[in-house]
């Protein structure tokens, strides 16, 4: 990685989430075809749906995106999200630099949507996408706060089977985001009607990324977001390592049971314990 670091940097970085249902490999094969009839050049990043228990994935995301996988213009990559959301972020960013070096233009990141990932993408991207579904007296059910605090727009997809539901929709959404705070003073976050399956709405949209680019890198803010995200990733991989390194310590593992058990049972204070545990672990008892 750290030789092609130099050729990275000049891709599109766009995070893409939504509640279930919205249609995200629908719009993305639209979206990512658009694109490539552009002359662009575009990586499809997927984290699919992971089972716990048998480790596999449920549906790859190329079973879902046929057209775009049979372009050669397109590279997409389906990778099982596994137990732990720190090991699909590494891999994620690791793949984005590679593809930037190996000269794609445009890296869409999907998330699947649960839990932590929707803030773990949107931190690795320089724009994030937020789709949702023209539910009209619905608009907001099911939608975190924190997902709409770090939406760069919000397009309300499957506008062809009601307009008219899509448009109050969108207009639920104007009203959220102007009672939020701006997380970038340079943006204001808006939001459009589209059909990833009818092909409505992605030129406009398209445009409306390409305006952001065009302001945050005028403003600095584009340079700003990517060096603040470099560095919090630096410190989410030594959180990583030192937590694994803390987990495999022989001095620590002989004691751990013991000690968790004592403090289950409510014979040793926490902060007694965890006193301890490091102690053993920086080797300072």
């Amino acid at each position: 990685l750290s030789e092609v670091m130099p050729s990275t940097g000049n891709a599109q970085r766009i995070g893409i989430t939504g509640v279930p249902g919205v249609g995200k490999s629908t719009f993305i094969e639209a979206f990512g075809s658009m694109l490539t009839e552009m002359g662009k050049k575009v990586a499809v990043l997927a984290v699919d749906p992971t089972s716990r228990r048998s480790g596999g994935s449920i549906l790859g995301d190329k079973t879902r995106m046929a057209k775009l996988s049979a372009d050669e213009r397109a590279f997409i990559r389906p990778s099982p999200a596994g137990d732990t959301l720190g090991g699909v972020s590494r891999k994620t960013r690791e793949t984005m630099l590679l593809c930037e070096a190996a000269g794609y233009d445009v890296i869409l990141v999907e998330t699947v949507g649960v839990g932590q990932s929707e803030t773990v993408v949107a931190d690795m991207v320089d724009f994030f996408l937020v789709l949702m579904l023209p539910n009209a007296g619905d608009e907001l059910q099911g939608i975190k706060k924190g997902v709409l605090e770090v939406a760069d727009l919000i397009a309300v997809n499957k506008a062809d089977i009601d307009p008219k539901a899509a448009k109050r929709a969108a207009r639920a959404y104007e009203i959220a985001l102007h009672i939020m705070e701006q997380a970038d003073p340079d943006w204001a976050p808006p939001v459009h009607t589209i059909s990833g399956f009818a092909g409505e709405g992605l030129t406009e949209l398209w445009n409306a990324i390409e305006i952001h680019r065009t302001k945050t890198e005028a403003s600095g803010s584009r340079a700003r977001r990517r060096a603040a995200q470099q560095v919090r990733w630096l410190d989410a991989l030594i959180q990583e390592g030192l937590a694994q390194g803390f987990a495999t310590h022989a001095g620590v593992a002989t004691r751990l049971q013991v000690v968790r058990q004592g403090v289950a049972d409510g014979k040793i204070p926490a902060s007694a314990a965890a006193d301890e545990l490091l102690a053993l672990f920086f080797g300072t008892k």
